[in-house]
Protein backbone atom coordinates (compact mmCIF):
# COMPACT_ATOMS: atom_id res chain seq x y z
CA UNK A 1 0.00 0.00 0.00
CA UNK A 2 1.46 3.36 -1.05
CA UNK A 3 -0.11 6.76 -0.64
CA UNK A 4 0.92 10.20 0.50
CA UNK A 5 2.71 10.52 3.88
CA UNK A 6 1.08 12.65 6.58
CA UNK A 7 3.82 13.97 8.81
CA UNK A 8 4.03 16.12 11.92
CA UNK A 9 0.79 17.61 13.26
CA UNK A 10 -1.16 16.38 10.24
CA UNK A 11 -0.06 12.81 10.89
CA UNK A 12 -1.01 13.06 14.57
CA UNK A 13 -4.38 14.52 13.64
CA UNK A 14 -4.98 11.63 11.23
CA UNK A 15 -4.10 9.14 13.96
CA UNK A 16 -6.49 10.85 16.41
CA UNK A 17 -9.33 10.79 13.85
CA UNK A 18 -8.81 7.09 13.18
CA UNK A 19 -8.83 6.42 16.90
CA UNK A 20 -11.99 8.49 17.44
CA UNK A 21 -10.21 11.11 19.54
CA UNK A 22 -10.89 13.92 17.03
CA UNK A 23 -13.66 14.81 14.59
CA UNK A 24 -13.08 15.70 10.93
CA UNK A 25 -13.67 19.31 9.90
CA UNK A 26 -16.86 19.64 7.78
CA UNK A 27 -16.15 19.89 4.06
CA UNK A 28 -17.21 23.13 2.37
CA UNK A 29 -18.95 23.06 -1.02
CA UNK A 30 -16.59 24.16 -3.78
CA UNK A 31 -16.35 24.16 -7.57
CA UNK A 32 -13.41 23.94 -9.94
CA UNK A 33 -13.27 24.33 -13.72
CA UNK A 34 -10.96 22.59 -16.17
CA UNK A 35 -10.60 25.34 -18.75
CA UNK A 36 -9.75 23.94 -22.20
CA UNK A 37 -8.49 25.27 -25.50
CA UNK A 38 -7.29 23.61 -28.69
CA UNK A 39 -3.93 24.46 -30.19
CA UNK A 40 -3.57 23.57 -33.92
CA UNK A 41 -0.20 21.92 -33.25
CA UNK A 42 -0.40 20.84 -29.61
CA UNK A 43 -4.01 19.66 -29.46
CA UNK A 44 -5.98 19.98 -26.20
CA UNK A 45 -4.44 22.26 -23.57
CA UNK A 46 -5.60 23.01 -20.03
CA UNK A 47 -5.14 26.09 -17.87
CA UNK A 48 -3.24 25.56 -14.60
CA UNK A 49 -2.34 27.93 -11.78
CA UNK A 50 0.47 27.34 -9.30
CA UNK A 51 -0.78 28.31 -5.86
CA UNK A 52 1.52 30.54 -3.85
CA UNK A 53 3.63 28.98 -1.11
CA UNK A 54 1.79 31.05 1.51
CA UNK A 55 -1.64 29.53 0.80
CA UNK A 56 -3.22 27.55 3.63
CA UNK A 57 -4.48 24.85 1.26
CA UNK A 58 -2.52 23.12 -1.54
CA UNK A 59 0.41 25.54 -1.28
CA UNK A 60 2.74 25.23 -4.28
CA UNK A 61 0.46 22.83 -6.17
CA UNK A 62 -0.71 23.37 -9.74
CA UNK A 63 -4.51 23.45 -9.80
CA UNK A 64 -7.47 24.42 -11.97
CA UNK A 65 -9.36 27.65 -11.25
CA UNK A 66 -11.88 27.19 -8.45
CA UNK A 67 -12.88 27.88 -4.89
CA UNK A 68 -15.57 27.75 -2.24
CA UNK A 69 -19.22 28.48 -2.86
CA UNK A 70 -20.29 31.92 -1.62
CA UNK A 71 -23.74 31.75 0.06
CA UNK A 72 -24.87 34.43 -2.41
CA UNK A 73 -24.04 32.11 -5.32
CA UNK A 74 -27.39 30.37 -4.78
CA UNK A 75 -29.31 33.63 -5.34
CA UNK A 76 -32.53 32.88 -7.23
CA UNK A 77 -32.36 36.30 -8.88
CA UNK A 78 -29.17 35.48 -10.79
CA UNK A 79 -29.68 35.65 -14.58
CA UNK A 80 -29.28 32.10 -15.90
CA UNK A 81 -29.22 30.45 -19.34
CA UNK A 82 -28.74 26.78 -20.10
CA UNK A 83 -29.47 23.58 -18.16
CA UNK A 84 -31.47 24.46 -15.04
CA UNK A 85 -30.24 23.75 -11.50
CA UNK A 86 -32.43 20.62 -11.35
CA UNK A 87 -30.39 19.07 -14.17
CA UNK A 88 -27.10 19.86 -12.43
CA UNK A 89 -28.54 18.51 -9.18
CA UNK A 90 -29.21 15.17 -10.87
CA UNK A 91 -25.72 15.05 -12.37
CA UNK A 92 -23.98 15.79 -9.08
CA UNK A 93 -26.52 13.99 -6.85
CA UNK A 94 -27.23 17.03 -4.70
CA UNK A 95 -30.02 19.52 -4.00
CA UNK A 96 -31.11 22.15 -6.51
CA UNK A 97 -29.99 24.94 -4.20
CA UNK A 98 -26.52 23.45 -3.83
CA UNK A 99 -26.34 22.81 -7.58
CA UNK A 100 -27.23 26.43 -8.34
CA UNK A 101 -24.48 27.61 -6.01
CA UNK A 102 -21.93 25.22 -7.52
CA UNK A 103 -22.56 26.34 -11.10
CA UNK A 104 -22.45 30.00 -10.11
CA UNK A 105 -19.26 29.46 -8.09
CA UNK A 106 -17.68 27.68 -11.06
CA UNK A 107 -18.30 30.65 -13.36
CA UNK A 108 -17.43 33.27 -10.74
CA UNK A 109 -14.19 31.60 -9.64
CA UNK A 110 -13.08 31.09 -13.24
CA UNK A 111 -13.47 34.81 -13.86
CA UNK A 112 -11.74 35.72 -10.60
CA UNK A 113 -8.74 33.45 -11.23
CA UNK A 114 -8.31 33.63 -15.00
CA UNK A 115 -10.25 36.63 -16.32
CA UNK A 116 -12.41 34.30 -18.43
CA UNK A 117 -16.17 34.85 -18.10
CA UNK A 118 -18.70 32.19 -19.10
CA UNK A 119 -21.54 34.67 -19.52
CA UNK A 120 -23.04 36.82 -22.25
CA UNK A 121 -25.67 39.42 -23.11
CA UNK A 122 -28.09 36.64 -24.15
CA UNK A 123 -28.51 32.87 -24.01
CA UNK A 124 -26.80 32.59 -27.41
CA UNK A 125 -23.93 35.05 -26.90
CA UNK A 126 -20.78 35.14 -24.80
CA UNK A 127 -18.68 38.09 -23.74
CA UNK A 128 -15.86 38.58 -26.26
CA UNK A 129 -13.44 40.60 -24.14
CA UNK A 130 -12.98 41.01 -20.39
CA UNK A 131 -9.89 43.20 -20.41
CA UNK A 132 -9.86 46.81 -19.27
CA UNK A 133 -9.83 48.73 -16.00
CA UNK A 134 -13.59 48.46 -15.44
CA UNK A 135 -13.52 44.67 -15.73
CA UNK A 136 -10.53 44.49 -13.42
CA UNK A 137 -12.29 46.65 -10.82
CA UNK A 138 -15.27 44.29 -10.88
CA UNK A 139 -13.04 41.22 -10.66
CA UNK A 140 -11.32 42.58 -7.55
CA UNK A 141 -14.69 43.50 -6.01
CA UNK A 142 -15.87 39.92 -6.54
CA UNK A 143 -12.72 38.60 -4.87
CA UNK A 144 -13.10 40.78 -1.76
CA UNK A 145 -16.84 39.93 -1.73
CA UNK A 146 -17.91 43.58 -1.85
CA UNK A 147 -19.80 42.68 -5.05
CA UNK A 148 -22.01 39.61 -5.47
CA UNK A 149 -21.94 37.69 -8.71
CA UNK A 150 -25.67 38.32 -9.17
CA UNK A 151 -25.16 42.09 -8.94
CA UNK A 152 -22.09 41.91 -11.19
CA UNK A 153 -24.09 40.21 -13.96
CA UNK A 154 -27.09 42.50 -13.45
CA UNK A 155 -25.13 45.73 -13.74
CA UNK A 156 -23.63 44.52 -17.03
CA UNK A 157 -26.91 43.02 -18.32
CA UNK A 158 -25.33 39.57 -18.62
CA UNK A 159 -26.64 36.05 -18.11
CA UNK A 160 -24.65 33.11 -16.75
CA UNK A 161 -24.12 30.55 -19.54
CA UNK A 162 -24.56 27.23 -17.74
CA UNK A 163 -24.63 25.51 -21.15
CA UNK A 164 -20.90 26.23 -21.57
CA UNK A 165 -20.09 23.94 -18.63
CA UNK A 166 -20.15 20.16 -18.37
CA UNK A 167 -20.04 18.06 -15.16
CA UNK A 168 -16.84 16.04 -14.80
CA UNK A 169 -16.06 14.79 -11.29
CA UNK A 170 -16.54 14.97 -7.52
CA UNK A 171 -13.74 14.88 -4.96
CA UNK A 172 -13.90 15.31 -1.18
CA UNK A 173 -10.81 16.25 0.84
CA UNK A 174 -9.55 13.45 3.15
CA UNK A 175 -10.82 13.63 6.73
CA UNK A 176 -7.39 14.36 8.20
CA UNK A 177 -6.99 17.74 6.50
CA UNK A 178 -7.70 20.83 8.63
CA UNK A 179 -9.28 22.54 5.58
CA UNK A 180 -11.70 20.35 3.66
CA UNK A 181 -13.69 20.85 0.47
CA UNK A 182 -16.53 18.98 -1.19
CA UNK A 183 -15.58 19.87 -4.75
CA UNK A 184 -17.45 19.32 -7.99
CA UNK A 185 -15.34 19.44 -11.14
CA UNK A 186 -16.56 21.02 -14.39
CA UNK A 187 -15.01 21.29 -17.86
CA UNK A 188 -15.46 24.25 -20.22
CA UNK A 189 -13.91 25.54 -23.43
CA UNK A 190 -12.23 28.95 -23.59
CA UNK A 191 -14.86 31.19 -25.29
CA UNK A 192 -13.92 32.64 -28.71
CA UNK A 193 -12.24 36.03 -28.40
CA UNK A 194 -11.47 35.71 -24.70
CA UNK A 195 -8.02 35.06 -23.32
CA UNK A 196 -6.68 34.17 -19.93
CA UNK A 197 -4.46 36.58 -18.09
CA UNK A 198 -2.16 36.26 -15.11
CA UNK A 199 -4.34 38.01 -12.57
CA UNK A 200 -2.14 37.28 -9.57
CA UNK A 201 -3.48 36.84 -6.05
CA UNK A 202 -3.56 33.17 -5.06
CA UNK A 203 -1.27 32.06 -7.93
CA UNK A 204 2.35 32.93 -8.67
CA UNK A 205 2.40 31.28 -12.11
CA UNK A 206 -0.15 30.32 -14.77
CA UNK A 207 0.33 28.10 -17.82
CA UNK A 208 -1.50 26.50 -20.71
CA UNK A 209 -0.20 22.96 -21.04
CA UNK A 210 -1.08 19.65 -22.70
CA UNK A 211 -2.51 17.28 -20.06
CA UNK A 212 0.05 14.61 -20.95
CA UNK A 213 2.89 17.12 -20.55
CA UNK A 214 1.61 18.23 -17.13
CA UNK A 215 1.49 14.60 -16.02
CA UNK A 216 5.04 14.06 -17.28
CA UNK A 217 6.28 17.17 -15.46
CA UNK A 218 4.69 15.88 -12.25
CA UNK A 219 6.34 12.49 -12.63
CA UNK A 220 9.70 14.22 -13.13
CA UNK A 221 9.17 16.36 -10.03
CA UNK A 222 8.99 19.65 -11.95
CA UNK A 223 5.49 20.49 -10.74
CA UNK A 224 3.27 19.22 -7.93
CA UNK A 225 -0.23 17.95 -8.58
CA UNK A 226 -2.87 16.93 -6.08
CA UNK A 227 -4.50 13.54 -6.77
CA UNK A 228 -7.79 15.02 -8.11
CA UNK A 229 -5.84 17.21 -10.54
CA UNK A 230 -3.62 14.32 -11.59
CA UNK A 231 -6.53 11.99 -12.29
CA UNK A 232 -8.55 14.67 -14.09
CA UNK A 233 -5.59 15.49 -16.34
CA UNK A 234 -5.19 11.80 -17.11
CA UNK A 235 -8.88 11.50 -18.00
CA UNK A 236 -8.84 14.60 -20.21
CA UNK A 237 -5.64 13.45 -21.95
CA UNK A 238 -7.59 10.54 -23.46
CA UNK A 239 -9.42 12.98 -25.76
CA UNK A 240 -7.62 14.41 -28.82
CA UNK A 241 -10.02 17.35 -29.20
CA UNK A 242 -11.88 19.75 -26.91
CA UNK A 243 -15.17 18.69 -28.49
CA UNK A 244 -14.50 15.13 -27.36
CA UNK A 245 -13.96 16.25 -23.76
CA UNK A 246 -17.19 18.24 -23.74
CA UNK A 247 -19.15 15.37 -25.33
CA UNK A 248 -17.84 12.70 -22.94
CA UNK A 249 -20.55 10.79 -21.09
CA UNK A 250 -19.71 11.06 -17.41
CA UNK A 251 -21.27 9.32 -14.45
CA UNK A 252 -20.24 11.43 -11.49
CA UNK A 253 -18.83 9.23 -8.74
CA UNK A 254 -17.87 10.74 -5.39
CA UNK A 255 -14.29 10.02 -4.37
CA UNK A 256 -12.63 10.70 -1.01
CA UNK A 257 -9.14 9.27 -0.39
CA UNK A 258 -8.90 7.40 2.91
CA UNK A 259 -6.30 7.51 5.67
CA UNK A 260 -4.42 4.56 7.14
CA UNK A 261 -1.34 3.73 9.17
CA UNK A 262 1.30 2.04 7.02
CA UNK A 263 4.49 0.77 8.69
CA UNK A 264 3.98 3.17 11.59
CA UNK A 265 3.36 6.19 9.32
CA UNK A 266 0.02 7.83 8.66
CA UNK A 267 -0.78 8.12 4.97
CA UNK A 268 -3.51 9.28 2.60
CA UNK A 269 -4.50 6.08 0.82
CA UNK A 270 -5.02 6.23 -2.94
CA UNK A 271 -6.37 3.67 -5.37
CA UNK A 272 -3.96 4.67 -8.16
CA UNK A 273 -0.22 4.81 -8.69
CA UNK A 274 0.10 8.58 -8.99
CA UNK A 275 3.89 8.65 -8.96
CA UNK A 276 6.24 11.40 -7.80
CA UNK A 277 5.12 15.01 -7.81
CA UNK A 278 1.67 14.15 -6.45
CA UNK A 279 0.58 15.09 -2.98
Amino acid sequence: MGGIPLRGELGERARDILAGRAEPVPARDAATVVLLREDPRQGVEVYLLRRTASMAFAAGACVFPGGSVDPRDADQALAWAGPPPAEWARAFRTSEGTARGLVCAAVRETFEESGVLLAGPSAREVVADTTGDDWEADRLALIDRSLSFTDFLAKRSLVLRADLLRPWGHWITPVAEPRRFDTRFFVAALPPGQRTRDVGGEADKVIWVRPADALDQARRGLIRLMPPTYRTLREVSAHPAVAGVLAAEREIVSYMPGIAEVDGEMRIVLDDDYGPGVG
